[in-house]
């Protein structure tokens, strides 16, 4: 559900960006490290918040698989723990 909730809140953040450069259909210039570009508003906005999205779930994503490996390479030894804590002396 909050996983839905996120991705509802994204969806309405890009459509009102969109909305946003539609209303300001012009081209703007874009100076890179090494070249020069123009490009229209709307596609400039849509990718750099597709790319930004993008970045920001491979990073969570990254974080989750990690944290995921540690678990299961803790487990084993959570279980081997609790037997010891539960034999009687």
């Amino acid at each position: 559900m909050k996983a839905f909730l996120i991705t509802a809140v994204v969806a309405a953040l890009f459509v009102l960006m969109m909305a946003f450069g539609a209303r300001n259909d012009q081209v703007v210039t874009v100076n890179y490290f090494i070249a020069k570009g123009e490009v229209s508003l709307p596609l400039l906005l849509g990718a750099t918040f597709l790319s930004g999205f993008i970045i920001s779930w491979l990073l969570a994503f990254a974080v989750i698989l990690r944290q995921k490996l540690t678990i299961r390479k803790l487990r084993p030894k959570a279980a081997k723990d609790e037997v010891k804590a539960t034999e009687p002396s």
